[in-house]
């Protein structure tokens, strides 16, 4: 016996097209485009299965929700929407919908939900636990786009189990913003969100900073650690880390959601050898891929819009953006990411003489940062002009025969000395944030501070 759709869309094309699509799959359709039958049918027991878009005329059906799972617990529910937001796939899950399908979706897909649905999945109540009340949205998580889309549904999946998260991106594309998301619909929500980032960091440091008696986990407790940077955690604190989240003893592990980021692959650092894989395997029970900016163009609009309120909101005047601005921005491939159209945004916002921000604007800013490129290139350029003159000349002065022994560690010891000088004044004599720039151990840079007798200043 096929089993029977209970489908509400008050669009009534597509309410159509739906059911014609379902019927050739074979099942027994009933269709309605208001909440009131939809809720009748299922008081009355009818239906295996609820498809259901979230706004039908002026009713949510984010509302009807709850009354439907207490009075038929076990029917599930598939909801569907244009609004494409985390805030939607949130909602959804915390309603007790069994998945949730943006609009326009593949047939396809659409079947192979209503398939994983009625063959039965986690009991509801183990999904998320968001609350009614739509929290606000954080502005880097808006997107519709086929890839964020997908980052909603792993969210919306996760965010009321205490499972371990780990977000991999490139910098720049929202990973602490995903986590904090996480947090924030989770069932720890009521509890602290504690961020530490591990680049740079000594084992000693995070001993103390991490681990100790005052340290993140500690302070961590009843909610959410989110540790950025996880792959450049040193060796002997990866083994720290992993013998904690190993623990037999519930009592000797952190009572903390853990999510972490990387910017790098952890699986491609663990078949390397660089990174533990006991500790990978227990880091990488989720995994959220955040897709760098170049794949998902189609966002830049409402990112833009959203940047643009975000500085208003900072002080800067009030902007909008025309939609040749934005196909121009479209055409950038941002490095940079998220954060490199935000700060391209608000100069726009700063230096545009109208209140729209045109293409003219846009041009002129992009042109900037192509020029910066540039200057970055030529700066290589000089530099590697000047390393093939100071090779010349040792090769010249040694002529007819060859230069004296030891030639790598003079040429070398000529580039380590202006590196270590400039990462020393970037960074205003700190040698630990030198360390970390320079990618070497705080004790080598003090050694070789001291070889290449440099002026170390400032702290460390």
């Amino acid at each position: 016996m096929s089993a029977r759709i209970l489908l509400a869309e008050d669009d009534n094309s597509l309410r159509l097209v739906l059911s014609q699509a379902l019927a050739k799959e074979g099942y027994d359709v009933r269709a309605t485009g208001n909440i009131a039958a939809l809720t009748k049918w299922v008081r009355d027991g009818e239906g295996d299965l609820v498809l259901s878009d979230v706004y039908l005329g002026d009713d949510c059906v984010f509302d009807a929700l709850p009354t439907m799972r207490m009075t038929r617990p076990n029917l599930p529910v598939v909801v569907m929407s244009a609004q494409s937001t985390v805030t939607t796939a949130m909602s959804a899950a915390g309603a007790g919908a069994f998945d949730y399908l943006p609009k326009p979706f593949d047939l396809d897909h659409l079947m192979a939900a209503l398939k994983r649905a009625l063959a039965g999945g986690p009991d509801p109540k183990t999904r998320a636990q968001a609350s009614k009340a739509e929290k606000e949205e954080r502005l880097p998580l808006i997107g519709r786009s086929a890839p964020m889309q997908e980052v909603y549904r792993v969210m919306a999946r996760v965010a009321g189990t205490d499972l371990t998260v780990l977000i991999e991106g490139e910098s720049g594309t929202g990973k602490e913003r995903v986590a904090r998301a996480i947090h924030d619909h989770g069932k720890r929500a009521s509890g602290p969100f504690v961020a530490m980032s591990l680049a740079g960091a000594t084992a000693s440091q995070l001993e103390r900073e991490l681990f100790g008696p005052q340290g993140k986990l500690v302070q961590a407790e009843g909610g959410t650690l989110f540790l950025e940077d996880v792959d450049e955690l040193p060796a002997d604190s990866q083994t720290r880390l992993a013998g904690l989240l190993h623990a037999e003893d519930p009592d000797d592990r952190p009572d903390a959601r853990i999510i972490v980021s990387s910017q790098r692959d952890l699986a491609t650092l663990t078949r390397q050898g660089a990174f533990r894989r006991d500790l990978f395997y227990r880091l990488n029970v989720v995994a959220i891929r955040m897709p760098p900016l170049r794949e998902r163009l189609e966002d830049i609009g409402d990112l833009a819009r959203a940047f643009l309120v975000r500085a208003k909101r900072e002080g800067l005047p009030e902007r909008s953006i025309d939609n040749a601005a934005i196909e121009q921005l479209n055409t950038h491939s941002f490095p940079g990411n998220l954060r490199e159209l935000e700060n391209l945004l608000r100069r726009a916002a700063a230096l545009s003489p109208a209140s729209v921000i045109t293409v003219r604007e846009i041009s002129r800013e992009l042109g900037r940062t192509d020029q910066n490129v540039a200057a970055g290139q030529e700066n290589l350029d000089s530099f590697e002009a000047a390393l093939a003159r100071r090779l010349e000349a040792e090769f010249a002065a040694a002529s007819p025969g060859l230069p004296a022994p030891g030639l790598y560690d003079r040429m070398l010891s000529e580039l380590e000395g202006p590196l270590i000088a400039q990462a020393l004044l970037a960074t205003r004599g700190n040698q630990i944030k030198a360390a970390a720039v320079l990618g070497i151990n705080r004790n080598t840079l003090r050694k070789k501070i001291q070889a290449l007798k440099l002026e170390a200043g400032g702290s460390g």
